[in-house]
């Protein structure tokens, strides 16, 4: 299934609670790095800016990242995420295999139970039901990673952002991925200025493409 935004002013919530608290950036982008930083996730990045939304991210691929404390970057995730209106989480093929993506995910999905932020998930070039339920590259990454105490929370965390109507972009053809992008980009554009300037709470429904 491949799932699509119903409306142009659509928000995303699975309670009706509306974010109240002072946000400091209005999307916070997971991602590995690796995998989709130069095409997908750089281009959602560069089109939000265009429009004047504000956007954080940390990418765990980052080479300057190496030099950083685990828990100097646990503190300034805590804080991108916490001060983030809405998380668009990018899972690709790799993104279980960095213990960091993992973390942020966790943290993302706490932030929408507590603070009622909006989580929108993108299924890059993986199918939504691997993600849910651990198989094929997401299954092998977590059985590398299968002494950390993390473990079970990871888990939990990856099956509930999979349950969470958003968009899967399949592999295809070059023009029909590019397309799925630029309206990706377009509803997250929607999604924000109507959070922004609308107040209001509207919901996303998944659509069935045929």
């Amino acid at each position: 299934m491949t799932f699509q935004f119903q409306g142009p002013f659509s928000s995303f919530s699975s309670s009706n609670s509306i974010i109240t608290h002072r946000c400091t950036y209005d999307v916070f982008l997971s991602f590995r790095g690796k995998d989709t930083r130069y095409n997908f996730t750089g281009d959602l990045d560069n089109a939000l800016h265009k429009k004047g939304i504000n956007t954080t991210f940390i990418d765990v691929d980052d080479d300057d990242l190496e030099t950083k404390r685990d828990e100097e970057l646990s503190e300034t995730l805590v804080k991108a995420i916490e001060g983030s209106r809405t998380s668009v989480v990018v899972l690709s093929r790799n993104y279980a295999s960095s213990t960091r993506c993992l973390d942020q995910l966790v943290k993302i999905l706490e932030c929408k139970q507590t603070k009622g932020q909006v989580v929108l998930p993108v299924f890059w070039k993986v199918d939504p039901s691997d993600v849910r339920h651990q198989r094929k590259s997401f299954g092998k990454a977590l059985a590398q990673l299968e002494d950390n105490t993390k473990m079970q929370s990871w888990k939990t965390a990856l099956k509930n952002v999979a349950n969470l109507s958003g968009w899967h972009i399949a592999r295809g053809k070059g023009q029909e991925s590019r397309k799925l992008k630029r309206n990706f980009e377009t509803n997250v554009l929607d999604l924000e200025m109507s959070c922004i300037f609308d107040k209001t709470v509207v919901k996303i429904h998944p659509l069935k493409q045929d």
